[in-house]
Formats: structure tokens, sequence, C-alpha cells
């Protein structure tokens, strides 16, 4: 009988290669003969889907061909007709079961956080639900300070929110949603999806944070070990030994008051999150009963048709802008909770009601970055974390007490709850027992902060340097450079850059330019068209670990990291390359800076040119004639996508808006242009 080689003619394989064929180079080598054993059919699952008339004649092919898909994947054909939930989440990286890595994640805000879905699912599943999982992880914005990362930074927070959400529509049996997130962007990108899903069940899962080394620095501190080296403050082994123990255990956020944890700190503020559940410490078991929680409250949501839209209320927007005050929180929430309020249909938070507020909430809480004394993230969570804070809110009677939240009770009943639990009690206990820190001197009554001197947290200057605002977290001010009155006054030269790696040199002392005690750093250029509104989070942190940065001052059209403090003030407002007056500004210019730290007022002025100060209008006038910095331009290194970005979100409100895309607004401004191009031709 002819072989199929001779039957269809097919010339047999040479036996060895051809001396011309360097399979080496080409990688199709053998190395592995069981790579031969393969097959074009198989049985495929055993047993048949039990569907109803009604749904093999009326559900759309789609419904009924993710069913084979289901089966496909090994899930039991006996159990595919239950409610189906989405659980969309930011893990990264590829973990071994005994949690060593095999391929390294951006950070450890996400490196864990798949075993909190793992968790999740197996309750959902428990409870007769069909879980379903899909990741959109996220960039480190520790990782990327002072490189072109960081351009990316904030439009990849609209990135990842627009997948998040195409995701869930992708799922269109869905019957509810859990998000699972940790860090900068993640957290508020989870938020902008999970608002905008009105009609549906939500539950935020913060992923908690890392640990504080125990011989060590945070992560935030640390972050200035190349500024201290070079200095001289630091040796060495030090530095490298600071490096390799900042991040004490494997998973979470970092253990300060940034971004990240005040994103966590906002989604519990807004009902999204289960009481007691931000900051959890990453992988404990607290932590992993979280997930668990959190699939028992979803579904409790489903059943009881309790969806977002009654979460997310005004009364929400308010209770999160609350006690992002009072725990002294990063600047960058302005920009995020914007965004969380737009997407929720909601009327969006301007400079206004962040002044209002921040001048009528006191801030209680004693965390990192913000002093006096600075603890860690965990040691908040232990001393009650958010619930704790708005136990001190409700005696202030600033909270909306009757806002529902994702328990499907009222924030005043989950307060109630907390008070009496043994949850508190025991958490408590152990700050002191374990870190000997009284969870008093971590969450504060209104009178105790003030005898500790701790003012409200954000203050926003204008000025003519800002005359659409500016913000500074006035409560992380150096308290040594603050007058009786608690405010702070400095006129200085101005020391101009245009880019945040010129800046860092000369404070390093390693350009030709440097900075000294009484400058005033004007960093322009910045803002989201010049470098898509980078953090600049190396500037400030320099500032605050030198032992001479507290005596200079940084302005810039920027925004900083959250766990920049000191007397830095960003989102100047026009940007530089919007025709801002920051743009303007020249080596030597003399900048005048007031923040009062107990009003909560301040302004940001250009007084003079070298040592000759103008009368304020002669200063304005002077202003106004001049051209921009001739070295003001957008960044080469930007981007395209990032440049397209930068204009959709302008058009859209701009940074005070969120740095969203309202598509309204963006096909409106398209039309009227092609209008315009029409009438030209």
């Amino acid at each position: 009988m002819a072989s199929s080689y001779e039957e269809y003619k097919i010339p047999e394989m040479p036996g060895k290669s051809s001396e011309n064929v360097n399979l080496d180079a080409t990688y199709l080598e053998v190395e592995d003969e069981s790579i031969f054993n393969i097959q074009t059919h198989s049985t495929g699952p055993s047993g048949t889907i039990e569907l109803t008339d009604d749904i093999l004649k009326h559900a759309p092919s789609g419904n009924l061909f993710g069913l084979s898909q289901n089966t496909g994947m090994g899930w039991n054909p006996k159990d595919l007709l239950g409610p189906q939930f989405l659980i969309l989440n930011s893990h990264g990286g590829v973990r071994s079961e005994d949690g060593s890595p095999i391929a390294l994640g951006y950070h450890t805000g996400h490196w864990e956080i798949g075993l909190l879905v793992k968790r999740a699912a197996e309750e959902i599943k428990s409870l007769g639900g069909i879980p379903f999982a899909a990741h959109v992880s996220d960039p480190c914005d520790g990782r990327s300070q002072g490189t072109t990362a960081m351009f990316d930074s904030l439009a990849y927070r609209n990135d990842a929110s627009l997948v998040m959400r195409r995701l869930a529509r992708s799922l269109p049996t869905a019957e509810g949603v859990m998000g699972v997130a940790t860090c900068d962007k993640s957290m508020p990108a989870m938020m902008m999806a999970l608002s905008e899903l009105k009609d549906m069940p939500t539950i935020l899962v913060p992923g908690g944070v890392t640990l504080s080394p125990s011989d060590g620095e945070d992560a935030g501190k640390a972050q200035s070990v190349g500024i201290r080296y070079a200095h001289g403050e630091i040796a060495k082994e030090q530095a490298e030994e600071i490096l390799c123990r900042t991040c004490a255990t494997p998973g979470g956020g970092c253990q300060f008051l940034g971004t990240a944890a005040t994103s966590q700190v906002v989604g519990e503020a807004l009902g999204l999150s289960l009481p007691h559940s931000a900051l959890s410490p990453s992988g404990f078991p607290v932590w992993m009963d979280l997930a668990k929680r959190s699939a028992k409250a979803l579904h409790h949501l489903h059943r009881n048709k309790i969806h977002t839209s009654k979460i997310l209320t005004p009364k929400a927007i308010h209770n999160a802008m609350i006690t992002h005050a009072a725990c002294g929180g990063s600047s960058n929430l302005i920009i995020h909770l914007a965004a969380i309020t737009f997407h929720a249909g909601l009327e969006r938070p301007n400079v206004q009601d962040w002044d209002r507020i921040n001048r009528m909430v006191p801030r209680l809480v004693d965390v990192l970055p913000n002093g006096p004394t600075g603890h860690s993230t965990a040691q908040f969570f232990l001393a009650g974390g958010v619930p704790e804070l708005m136990i001190q809110l409700r005696a202030l009677d600033l909270l909306e007490l009757d806002a529902i939240t994702c328990t499907g009770e009222t924030l005043g009943k989950n307060l109630e709850a907390w008070e009496s639990s043994e949850r508190r009690k025991r958490f408590r206990e152990i700050l002191w027992q374990q870190d000997q820190v009284n969870p008093d001197d971590v969450i504060h009554t209104k009178e105790q902060a003030a005898a500790k001197g701790m003012t409200s947290t954000l203050s926003f200057p204008c000025g003519n340097l800002a005359p659409e605002g500016s913000v500074i977290k006035s409560t992380s001010i150096d308290p040594s450079v603050l007058d009786k009155n608690g405010v702070y006054n400095l006129i200085g030269p101005a020391r101009v850059f245009t880019t945040e790696r010129e800046a860092v040199r000369a404070v390093k002392g390693l350009g030709s330019k440097k900075v000294s005690p009484g400058d005033v750093i004007v960093l322009h250029g910045r803002g989201p068209m010049g470098a898509g509104m980078e953090e600049v989070a190396q500037v400030a942190l320099a500032l605050k670990h030198l032992s001479w940065g507290k005596e200079v001052a940084l302005l810039t059209d920027a925004r900083f990291s959250g766990v920049s403090t000191g007397a830095c003030v960003g989102h100047i407002s026009p940007e530089a390359l919007a025709d801002g007056p920051i743009g303007k500004i020249k080596d030597n210019d003399l900048i005048e800076i007031k923040i009062d730290t107990s009003r909560l007022c301040g302004t940001i002025d250009f007084v003079g040119v070298n040592e000759n100060k103008l009368s304020p209008e002669q200063a304005l006038k002077t202003l106004e004639a001049r051209a921009p910095n001739e070295n003001l331009k957008p960044d080469v290194r930007l981007h395209a996508d990032t440049h397209l970005w930068a204009t959709l979100q302008n058009i859209s409100g701009g940074t005070w808006g969120g740095a969203v895309y309202d598509s309204q607004k963006i096909i409106e401004v398209i039309k009227a242009g092609e209008k315009a191009l029409k009438e030209k031709i």
C-alpha cells in the first residue's frame, strides 16, 4: 500500500538538515520530542447543557455560543444558568504557586491581587453565581518618576478605564461587576468604570498596602536616595540597603497617603467599598477575608436590585471630599474625583467646591507623608481606618449619613455597626500591642489635631501667575518655615527650567545652574500639552529630604505625586503652553509666594525683575508685554497618543474637570472645525 507521501506526491523531508539551513538561527530545532504528540480533534466536554425552550428560541446566538465557551473552559455544564458576575482587576506579573516570581509585575500594588480575584470568584461560585475575570494591568508611577514613562501616566488612566468599560459591556450576560485594584491609575480608572455602570450592582475591592520595613525607609522617602547621595547626606551602602528593603512585603500599594492609598480611602468614602476595607495589609487573612465579604455584598446588591446609581449620588461625592480633606490626601484626587463624578453623570466639583470643603474640614489623620509623626497606612488601618475617621467627622456634623452604600445600608448605619464591632476593638488593641501606637494618635478629634498644630489639607492659591488657580498641600509645609500665624511667605529669585531632569540636576548641584536656599524653582511646560501633566515628584522629594530643601519653593504647571510635600505649588493654570503667564517667567525674576495655612488662602505672583520690585500694576503689564520663554515647547519625546489625550481632555474641561473625554463636546468641536474648514475653502 502506498504511503500518504507517495499517494499525494508529498516529498519526504530529508533526514538531515541541508548545510545551507541554519535551524538554530531560526529556532526550528527539536529539543523536546513531546511536541509531536498532537491531534486535531477531541471528544469535548462530557454531558449536556440543560436549556429551556424559551432560551433556545429567543436568546441571542452570542449568549448560546457563550455557553459553549464556558464548558470548553471546563465549567460544569450543569451549572451554567446562574447569574453571571464579572471581576475586573488590574493584576500584573506571573506568580508561581509559592508566590515567587516567574515574570515580575510593574509594582507590588498589582502583584498579589490575583489572589483576591480567586477568593472572590470562589465565593461567587459557592453562592450559585458564575464568575468571570478580566485583567487590565497598570504602570507604576514610582517606577515612572524621572523617565518618559511619566508622559503616559495620567493619559493611561483614561485608556484603562475605557478598556474596563468595554470589557464590562462585552459580557452582556453579566448581572454585576466587582472591581479589584490598588494603585495610582488603576484605582481611579476602576472607579470611573464602575461609576458608568449605573444600572447594575457593582462593588470595589481595594488591593491594600505593603508593609513598612522594620529597619529602613518608606517608599516615599526611599525615592530620594539618589539626590541625598549626590549631596553626601547618605553613603552608597546605606542607599543600597534602603532600596532593597523599602517594599517590605510583596503586595499592596505604598505605605503613605499618596494617590494609591488616597484613592482607596475615597473609594470607601464613596460607599463603593465595604466598611474598613481601604489600606488592609496585602496578603494577610484580613485582606483575603475582604474578597469573600465583598462577593457576598455583591450578591446581596444583585438580589435586592441596588444599582450603582443608588450609591454614587451627590451625597456620596460630598462624603468623599470631606473624608479626603480630613485624611490629608493626595491632590491628584482633585482630578480623579472629578472624573469619577463625570462618569457617574453628576456635576463635577470645581476648585471653589474643593476650597469650600478644605476650609470647612480639619485634617484629623497623622499619616505619611504628612506629620507631625507620620504613621504608615497599615497603622491607619489598624487604628480604624476610614470608618473610625468618619466617626470623628460625624461628631462634627460634616457627613451625609443617609447616603446608601454597597452594604445596602446607609453610611449612618454602617458607622453604628463599626462603633460596636469586635473588629474595631481588636484591631485598635493590636496597634498598641505590636507598635505601641495609640490609635487616637493616628486618628484625632478636632481638638487633638489642633493642639498638635495640624492644619487643613489643601489651599488653592491664585495671583498673576495662576489666574485660573493652582493647588498646594499646605498642611505639609514644614512648620519651621511658617511665621507665628501659620503663614508661609517667600520672595526669591526664579530658577527656570523646562524639564524635570534639568531641575533635578540643579538641585543635586550637578548642572551649570544651581539651586540655593531662598530660590523659587519654576518648572514650566510640563502640563498636559507639554509633557502629559507628568508628576514631578523627584524635585519635591528632594526638597523634602535635603536638609536645606525646606527653604526652596517650587512652582509648576505639572502635578505632584501624593507623597510630595513642602512649599510646592502645582496645577498652575493656565498651563505655560496654553499661554499661561507661568510660561513667561525668566531667571532672576522676583517671585512672591504667600500661603496662609490657617485661613487656607494664598497667592503666587511675579513681583519684580532681578532685585527691582514692581508695583502690582507694573508687574502685570510687564507680564502681558512679554513673550513666552523661547525654550518653551512640547517635549520632543511626548508621544502622539498622549498629545491627542491632552487635546481631547482640554476640550472636555481640562484637568480641573477631571481630564476626561466629554464625547459630546469633542464632537461639537470637530464638527465646528470641519464647518470652518469648508467655509475657508
